[in-house]
């Protein structure tokens, strides 16, 4: 099984940005994943803050399941929405915080509908049940 891990915008800034994002940066994040995955899947990891270049990511559709944090892209971003519909693999959506107990602007999230489900709140723990998710579809 191969897990392809994508994050999108801002992501990269994780552990230097706002303390309500943790304090785990995004090679520890990575870190942990591969950790937690084991031998169980091969993991891929890619971030971007360019919407178009995670876009084609998910089109080349060389995965059998996919993470996605897309960052503020998940809350208007119709073309990875649209990417994600096209996709046939398990997707889950991550957020490290709840974003349901955020700005009015982030409790919706437009990528989230063509996900199978949504992990928010955890931290970078979000990532490890998700991971746990598509190790069960296997």
């Amino acid at each position: 099984m191969k897990i392809l891990v994508v994050n999108g915008v801002n992501i990269n800034m994780t552990g230097l940005r706002e303390s309500i994002y943790g304090d785990k940066n995004l090679d520890e994040i990575n870190a942990a994943i591969k950790e937690y995955v084991g031998d169980k899947a091969q993991v891929e990891f890619f971030q971007s803050n360019i919407e178009g270049e995670i876009v084609d990511r998910i089109q080349r559709g060389d995965f059998d399941g996919l993470i996605i944090n897309a960052g503020a892209y998940s809350h208007y971003s119709y073309a990875i929405a649209d990417a994600l519909a096209y996709c046939g693999a398990a997707k889950v959506e991550v957020h490290l915080t709840n974003i349901l107990a955020r700005e009015s602007f982030r409790r919706t999230s437009v990528t989230a509908e063509k996900c199978n489900g949504v992990i928010c709140g955890f931290g970078y723990k979000s990532y490890l049940l998700a991971a746990e998710y598509l190790l069960c579809q296997n």
